[in-house]
């Protein structure tokens, strides 16, 4: 115990002494918890709305009123005809263009329907789908309004049944999608805090030539990596401490399960990481190296974590690929307690997965470390 605590003393030491260490620990994640919670959204706002009025009738007016009043559509400024139209999406300047044709108000009233067209820029095929679906409400409600007003008007017509759904939102009531995004971020900031600084450490010692001096000690190779990764293990904690104070003071994000759940299950996913990061460097000789190895799986599982695409919507071999994804069970499971109140049954089955991925990084890293001695 006591070689294990010099060895954790003497890194301590060696991470507090590097002045420049300790703003890409602690400063540099806080900033990134803060910005990207801020950016990361899955809202579309302020799309870029035209239209062509062929109509020019009170009914026309009525429906573009509707979107002028959207919160969603900046409605920039109308169109003489279809084809200018299509130049200004062409070159960019709208996202989305609703042409009303001739007659529409007569149809209307006559034929009690009407056609309109609606173009939507589709490079970004997401955003494409919500700003299309953003327009068939605002349709849609434009259309009730118009059928309600011909049942007053006209005592021939016979009162429809009308369904209406009422929703209820569950763990997110407001639609905040920081509520959401928030504890995702949290988890990929000490994740890449903990795998990177772990990947590099014992790399450089084999930079700086110190490893080998190391080696033919009398330390065991068991007390050198738990007081190489000890302190790292200590920093993820703390992040995550720091990152939870500031979910909740600048974001508000509810905390509704257990803490002392989500830091148990927390304390053996950094050790999971952190072996994942001694196997980096094992096979490593450069922090170079270590970096970009590292960089290459992080990528892959933030991708593929769920975080920002939903693993339903992926194709079956990606979504058995995910099974052996540990980032996405840390979010799932951040989620569930923060958001959910989830409790240890609740989430049992990540819990356990994680551990035996735990179990399994470190056993390789070890048995992957070569020790002379």
């Amino acid at each position: 115990m006591k070689v294990i605590g010099y060895i954790i003393q003497k890194e301590f030491k060696q991470i507090f002494r590097n002045k420049g260490m300790l703003p890409i620990i602690f400063i540099l994640p806080i900033l990134q918890l803060v910005i990207l919670s801020n950016a990361a959204t899955y809202e579309v706002n302020n799309i870029k709305f035209s239209y062509v009025d062929h109509d020019h009738t009170s009914s026309s007016r009525a429906l573009i009123e509707k979107f002028k009043a959207s919160t969603y559509f900046n409605v920039l400024t109308d169109f003489p005809s279809q084809a200018k139209a299509s130049s200004a999406m062409l070159e960019g300047e709208v996202d989305v263009v609703l042409e009303i044709p001739n007659h529409f108000e007569r149809n209307l009233i006559k034929e009690k329907i009407a056609d309109l067209y609606i173009t939507v820029n589709a490079i970004d095929g997401a955003a494409a789908g919500v700003e299309s679906g953003y327009v068939n409400q605002i349709v849609q409600s434009y259309s009730k309004e118009v059928r309600m007003s011909f049942m007053d008007t006209s005592k021939k017509v016979v009162q429809p049944v009308i369904i209406e759904s009422i929703p209820s939102f569950w763990y997110n009531p407001t639609l905040d999608y920081k509520t959401f995004m928030v504890p995702g971020i949290l988890v990929l900031l000490v994740t890449m805090i903990t795998l990177f600084l772990s990947a590099m450490n014992i790399v450089r010692e084999k930079e700086i030539g110190t490893l080998e001096q190391i080696n033919v000690t009398p330390i065991r190779k068991s007390q050198f990596i738990i007081g190489k990764l000890f302190p790292f293990w200590v920093i993820g904690m703390g992040l995550l401490t720091i990152g939870l104070i500031l979910a909740k003071l600048i974001f508000n994000t509810p905390m509704i399960g257990s803490l002392l759940l989500l830091y148990t299950y927390t304390s053996i996913y950094i050790l999971m990481i952190l072996g994942m990061g001694l196997l980096i460097s094992n096979f490593t000789d450069t922090q170079q190296q270590a970096m970009f190895i590292a960089w290459f799986f992080v990528v892959i599982f933030i991708l593929m974590s769920g975080l920002f695409t939903p693993i339903e919507s992926m194709p079956k071999w990606a979504q058995i690929v995910t099974e052996f994804n540990p980032i996405k069970y840390f979010v799932e499971i951040v989620r569930m307690v923060l958001l959910k109140g989830s409790g240890f049954m609740d989430i049992l089955p990540q819990l356990w997965k994680t551990l035996l991925f735990a179990i399994a990084m470190n056993g390789l890293a070890v048995w992957s470390y070569k020790k002379t001695n």
